[in-house]
């Protein structure tokens, strides 16, 4: 530990994945001193294009909003000071059904192993004390975020290293939260049909379930800064509707599981670094 900083390693699908759910803990350790490491798995080609032209429509450009993101991803990282940026560059998937799923090169399609065994290269290099990606889910079913919980799962078995090992969630008190403000924003927002608000209510889990709640309040700010960033899809990201005071009080507290952990930290616990510190 002597001759190497502290690391932390966060796995995302897609650019703007990163400010969302993990924003405010890429910000504050980094301000600690901590060496914080993004691998982005896709190129985000499945995003929208100059003016909101949507994936799909006549003049939407996969690769030249591929590189659009890639610039909007490198001044999030400015802001959120993170310290190094790796994108493996596989193709977006897109939503779960969309025919991008099947799209010979997309995350989707990739075999894990082939995934995984360069996210294993990326972790041999950086030796993360604490990596951080999604659950088995991808928290609500997108196929690049479940892609990324394979390869970063596989890419530990390979390496046999053994950082603590978290995947983000949200507590079910956060979601009711949530969909209270989205009603507030969009009062003329229409009622969910019963399959999907039955979906909506198995996203993230019982309070009681989450093992690791960390207080970023005092980095929301950077993190809303960071998802401004990501300006190109301002259209999908809601948060950034409610300005910064507002987005404070909702998203400063960022909220995990943890999967995999030698340190004997008890939980619930504060801080994704408890017992290596």
């Amino acid at each position: 530990m002597a001759d190497r900083p502290l690391t932390l390693m966060a796995v995302h699908a897609h650019p703007d994945d990163e400010a969302t759910g993990t924003g405010g803990v890429l910000a504050q350790y980094a301000a600690e001193g901590i060496r914080t490491v993004l691998v982005t798995c896709t190129d985000g080609g499945c995003g929208d294009g100059p003016g909101g032209v949507k994936p799909g429509d006549p003049g939407h450009d996969p690769a030249a909003v591929a590189s659009m993101r890639r610039q909007e991803l490198e001044a999030s990282c400015e802001v959120l000071k993170i310290s190094d940026l790796e994108m493996l560059d596989y193709a977006d998937s897109g939503m779960m059904g969309w025919s991008s799923n099947d799209a010979p090169g997309s995350f989707w399609q990739t075999p894990v192993a082939e995934g995984a065994a360069r996210l294993a290269e990326l972790m041999r290099h950086y030796q993360p004390d604490v990596v951080v990606t999604y659950d088995e889910n991808g928290f609500y079913g997108h196929p690049d975020h479940i892609q990324a919980n394979r390869i970063t799962m596989a890419a530990l078995e390979m390496t046999g290293l053994t950082p603590k090992v978290y995947w983000t969630t949200m507590p079910r008190s956060g979601m009711e939260r949530f969909g209270e403000l989205m009603r507030e924003f969009h009062p003329d927002m229409p009622e969910p049909d019963p399959a999907e608000a039955a979906a909506m209510a198995e996203i993230g889990l019982p309070d009681d379930e989450i093992t690791t709640w960390v207080d970023t309040t005092a980095f929301s700010g950077q993190k809303f800064d960071a998802l401004a960033a990501h300006a190109s899809q301002g259209e999908n990201i809601f948060f950034l509707k409610m300005g910064k005071e507002r987005f404070g009080e909702l998203m400063g507290m960022e909220t995990f599981v943890r999967v995999q952990d030698g340190t004997g930290a008890p939980v619930p616990e504060k801080d994704l670094f408890a017992g290596l510190r």
